[in-house]
């Protein structure tokens, strides 16, 4: 329940399609293999069609084989006595014990003479190189001589065909073909080629298949330690590892095969749906998992950028204290720069005549905030005079302008760094009785 609920409408649709379009029963089986790859449906879907014309997954590897338990105390063992096909005869029992017994002395005799040649000359199919074209070249040749009604044949590598099993959780059927045997005509003419036999190993499980005259099956021969032939092996994912749960050694019937690989895949069905719905609580974890890790990354970034707003606002405070610091200095500095100015420039005021004095002029000099200041000046005084005594009285602007009324003239009074001449009161057309306005440039 868990696990549907943690399905987007987006994942349960492709979930919805990827079993129309492959088949599947099992939600559980197709929401893996969309997990697997990525929920790209058209990928997953592609790879199931491959997988079933028998070519290896995008999961399937030739790194390392994966570990197969082959504990023939915990298998099904199915053995068929090779030769008559009615042993229970005196004829067909006779045959089985004499066959056994030339069975046994010439395996005996087989491998001391294998085991004397190799201690001088090691058998070239224990060193594998191209296992792929092993199991290739042993479909090929038997299709030529079989036909190609069989089931379909994994057209990987032995360890490839291993890793799909586990992946997928399906069972491995592995056989492997011996020429040589006088029961493997049989077998591959009348048993493999059998309808319900091809339908049934085609929907349960992966067929793997390869001679053990090459590399690669001689190989696999070893690990699985085989006795007869024809020779099937049922491997399948159990408690985390690849294990041989069945053996079938010997001739068989089509309709026997089938009820032993039945009796194999029903005794084993309980690990695969455990494996599954482990599997599931594991991707359910996981998903869960990085969902909180996700939620817990946008927490931090979160908390990362609410530090970095505060510590911007901070500095920006800062920097807007600190400006406003300067700022204050600077209007402090100046206006002690100003209160200097204003005492050091009164010594530039010359001295106010008397009212009689033939060229006295009398100016009324009006301030921005209204005060009227009245002063008497000569005619040949610089116009500066004027406006030290403006600039050094209390109440004037720090920066200013002295103009006339009417017509308005803005008088260049104002001390020059550069020495130039400044006009008279006289030059300026200032006479007898004037009035002056004075402009604050920062106002």
């Amino acid at each position: 329940m868990a696990d549907n609920l943690s399905l987007t409408a987006e994942q349960t649709e492709k979930i919805l399609q990827f079993q129309d379009l492959t088949g599947i029963e099992d939600i559980s089986v197709c929401r893996d293999v969309l997990q697997r790859h990525a929920w790209d449906l058209e990928v997953s879907v592609q790879d199931q069609l491959n997988m079933r014309e028998g070519h290896p997954s995008v999961f399937a590897s030739d790194i390392r084989t994966p570990a197969v338990v082959n504990d023939r105390s915990t298998q099904h063992i199915f053995f068929s006595p090779p030769g008559d096909r009615n042993p229970h005869s005196i004829r067909g029992l006779f045959k089985y014990v004499v066959s056994l017994v030339l069975q046994l002395c010439y395996n005996t005799i087989t491998n001391i003479l294998q085991f004397t040649f190799r201690l001088f000359q090691p058998d070239p199919r224990r060193y594998v190189t191209d296992p792929v074209a092993d199991v290739l070249s042993f479909v090929r040749l038997y299709e030529q001589k079989y036909g190609r009604g069989h089931p379909v044949f994994y057209q990987g590598t032995y360890s490839q065909a291993l890793n799909d099993a586990k992946q997928e959780l399906r069972f491995l059927l592995v056989y492997l073909h011996c020429e040589e045997h006088q029961d493997t005509a049989n077998f591959c003419r009348y048993t493999l080629p059998h309808p319900d036999v091809i339908s049934y190993i085609n929907s349960n499980m992966l067929f793997w298949a390869c001679s053990v005259t090459t590399s690669e099956g001689y190989r696999v021969s070893q690990a699985l330690r085989e006795n007869g032939y024809p020779f099937l092996a049922v491997i399948v994912l159990h408690d985390g590892r690849m294990t041989v749960v069945g053996r079938l050694e010997g001739p068989v019937e089509p309709d026997e095969l089938i009820t032993r690989l039945r009796t194999i895949v029903s005794d084993n069905e309980v690990a695969l749906i455990a494996a599954r719905a482990e599997r599931v609580e594991r991707n359910f974890n996981q998903t869960l998992r990085q969902q909180q890790d996700q939620a817990y990354l946008e927490s931090l970034r979160a908390d990362q950028e609410k530090e970095r707003l505060r510590c911007e606002e901070r500095e920006r405070r800062e920097g807007e204290a600190r400006q406003q610091r300067e700022r204050e200095l600077e209007e402090q500095y100046h206006k002690e720069e100003i209160r200097r100015k204003k005492i050091e420039y009164q010594v530039h005021i010359p001295d106010e005549p008397p009212p009689d004095h033939p060229e006295a002029v009398h100016i009324v000099i009006k301030l921005p905030d209204g005060m009227r200041l009245e002063r008497r000046f000569l005619q040949n005084h610089s116009l500066e005079a004027v406006f030290y005594y403006v600039f050094c009285h209390p109440a004037s602007p720090d920066t200013f302008e002295i103009a006339t009324n009417f017509p308005k003239r803005v008088l260049n009074c104002a001390p020059q760094g550069d020495g130039s001449h400044i006009q008279t009161l006289k030059e300026a057309g200032l006479r007898f009785r004037e009035v002056l306005f004075v402009y604050d440039l920062e106002a």
